[in-house]
């Protein structure tokens, strides 16, 4: 007599997320594009901190033709004023000065736009960077849940989450940017100054 041995099946272990990821197009594809998304994004993010470092660059260069230039101007002035009749020098000392200010106006109003650029590029630096937080978050919960990953519902509070982003910084009456503008229109005001000393003591 024969006997049938019937062999009791075990439970099978669940697959893997990344197999089940793998078997299923939609979340293979939404897979692919999250992940070509977050190389865009991290691509952008370094350009932006190149232009970042290249305005910072920029920047720390008026600075330094602000004092060279006024210095030089200064030293030229005294050299000619000790090799003038002082009166006459002191009688066209408007001329300089009229020259001093346009030039100070023009390199303050080159470091406030730059600093200006400066301060939109780091906005959109960090919205970059909260872009690409939250995409990551989404890939990891995608690799880790696998088919159980409810596209319409991760995918619709992605969206929400970009679209309805509210920044919650504290509105400022006064930075930095504005604390710089004042402190170069008071050297050049400074330099007005001595440069009427200069030429007419």
């Amino acid at each position: 007599m024969a006997f049938q041995e019937i062999v009791s099946p075990k439970n099978p272990k669940p697959p893997h997320p990344l197999h089940q990821i793998a078997e299923s197009p939609t979340h293979k594809l939404l897979l692919k594009q999250w992940l070509k998304e977050e190389e865009l994004i991290s691509a952008r993010i370094a350009l932006k901190e190149i232009r970042i470092d290249a305005t910072r660059k920029e920047i720390t260069q008026l600075y330094c033709f602000f004092f060279l230039f006024h210095s030089s101007v200064l030293l030229l002035l005294f050299g000619a004023a000790a090799a003038r009749e002082p009166h006459a020098m002191c009688h066209r000392s408007w001329i300089p000065s009229v020259c001093s200010l346009i030039c100070s106006l023009a390199i303050i109003w080159a470091i406030r736009y730059k600093t200006d650029v400066e301060s939109h590029m780091e906005k959109l630096l960090e919205r970059e960077k909260e872009d690409v937080k939250l995409l990551m978050k989404c890939v990891q919960e995608l690799k880790k849940k696998g088919t159980e990953f409810d596209l319409l519902k991760e995918v619709d509070a992605l969206r929400r989450a970009k679209s309805l982003r509210v920044e919650t910084k504290a509105v400022k009456k006064w930075s930095v940017r504005d604390f710089v503008t004042l402190f170069f229109v008071a050297a050049s005001c400074l330099v007005l100054g001595l440069t009427r000393v200069v030429l007419c003591d």
